[in-house]
């Protein structure tokens, strides 16, 4: 009966976003936003329908947030076509790396001196709160492929990267809870940084390369590149990218991630480095792997080799079914915060989130020598865009099921989901007007 209740109100909210989409999309709001004030009316500050524990659910909600972040993350490394060595992924570099260490360092110290927060929760829950977030964050993210903006393209970067930078500290809080002294310092920097982050990037990336070159050229020898299904590779290489990466101790988000990004290297070396992606030459049809090749896609076939056509229908399908996941996981689970919120909501996540939304964060980038990579006015804008979500409830579901003590607990609870709701509100009401001036800012006169 649970079940299906919550069956139900997954299909009302779905329907109920469908209906309005319409009248959405001229509002100053974003359907993360809407999806929170439901799951509120729902919940029992509202209507009362449904009820949550988070402790009690916190294993299976570790796993349905680890699912909803993974595909998130597949789906960004798939967008990201620029080279590496291209001046823009400085950017992301940036600020997945120094900017990152700088906000989770000043989160630590306002949580310690302005809270009175222990130093280990201190870590743990500045950790949590710190990194961007891949899933609740697309719409300051690329639009697609041929989007090159460094706003954008850092911010998706970051997002994905920037795992390789929570996740250490995520764990070194857990340790500071659990240990006395610093005898753990050493192993912790050994482990969790200088060996989980490169080898979960390294096997990710030659792991998605390897395989997206290794289908382009069965397809192309077998004359298939429009029949077989891509939803299948898509969870293939998700699955193995992170269980490689996860077995030898590496960090499968940052697997994902990559595994992404080398498929899609394999694409442009498939298309001998096309400027124009190939999905946005050829697109599948839908139910393509059932009908004839010559009826199978969409596009300039003629100009087409069986590459470029094979790789243009493998990266439209692997886009469209990993965007449908992720938008699908993002309604249930922000739904699902505004249904728990009433239990769990701490005033001083209105101080925290003031500091780390409009002073921290905006500091840590502003701080950072761009030089002439980012103007002022896109300074500005990287820092107020540090949109919290997804990726901070995994943090916090991780830690709830490592031991922690009731109180710390409790607390990481309060303040995680507070600080996360009111990023959702906050950003998803400012974010669409900030974006829409930025675009206009941009193009020439």
């Amino acid at each position: 009966m649970i079940f299906s209740v919550w069956v139900a109100v997954l299909g009302a909210v779905l329907l109920t976003l469908a209906l309005t989409s319409s009248y959405l999309r001229w509002m100053p709001v974003t359907t993360s936003a809407i999806c929170l004030v439901l799951g509120v009316v729902i919940g029992p500050m509202g209507l009362g329908l449904l009820r949550l524990d988070v402790g009690d659910s916190s294993v299976w909600m570790e796993h349905l947030t680890e699912v909803a972040v993974v595909f998130s993350l597949f789906v960004s490394g798939l967008k990201l076509r620029l080279p590496l060595n291209n001046l823009t992924w400085r950017v992301a570099y940036g600020l997945a790396g120094p900017v990152m260490i700088l906000t989770i360092a000043g989160l630590c110290l306002a949580l310690h001196y302005l809270f009175g927060l222990g130093w280990g929760v201190s870590m743990l829950i500045g950790a949590m709160l710190a990194p961007t977030d891949p899933v609740l964050a697309a719409l300051v993210q690329v639009n697609d492929a041929r989007d090159d903006d460094r706003v954008r393209f850092g911010l998706s970067g970051e997002a994905g990267l920037n795992d390789g930078t929570a996740f250490p500290f995520v764990i070194l809080g857990l340790l500071m809870l659990r240990e006395d002294g610093s005898g753990f310092l050493g192993d912790w920097t050994l482990r969790h940084v200088l060996w989980a982050v490169p080898a979960g990037l390294l096997i990710g990336y030659w792991m998605g390369r390897g395989i997206g070159k290794l289908t382009l050229s069965m397809r192309i020898r077998n004359a298939d590149s429009t029949l077989s299904p891509n939803d299948y590779l898509a969870l293939a290489l998700i699955a193995l990218a992170y269980v490689a990466a996860d077995s030898v101790q590496a960090y499968g988000f940052l697997s994902v991630f990559a595994a992404g990004l080398g498929l899609r290297q394999a694409e442009v070396q498939s298309t001998d480095g096309d400027e124009t992606p190939a999905e946005h030459r050829v697109q599948p049809v839908v139910g393509h792997e059932a009908v004839d090749p010559q009826q199978a896609v969409v596009g300039d076939t003629e100009s087409l080799d069986e590459g470029q056509v094979a790789a243009g229908v493998m990266m439209g399908d692997m886009l469209a079914f990993g965007s449908l996941v992720e938008r699908s996981m993002e309604v249930f689970l922000v739904t699902l915060l505004g249904v728990v919120l009433a239990n769990h909501w701490d005033w001083r996540a209105l101080a925290i989130g003031a500091l780390l939304f409009a002073v921290i964060r905006p500091l840590s980038v502003m701080v950072i020598p761009w030089g002439p990579l980012l103007d002022r006015p896109q300074r500005l804008l990287i820092g107020w865009f540090g949109i919290r979500g997804i990726g901070s409830l995994f943090y916090l579901f991780y830690a709830l099921n490592h031991d922690l003590r009731p109180d710390v607990a409790q607390l990481c609870i309060n303040l995680t989901l507070s600080v996360v709701a009111l990023s959702i509100l906050v950003h998803g009401l400012s974010t669409q007007p900030t974006l829409g001036w930025y675009e206009r800012q941009q193009k020439p006169d």
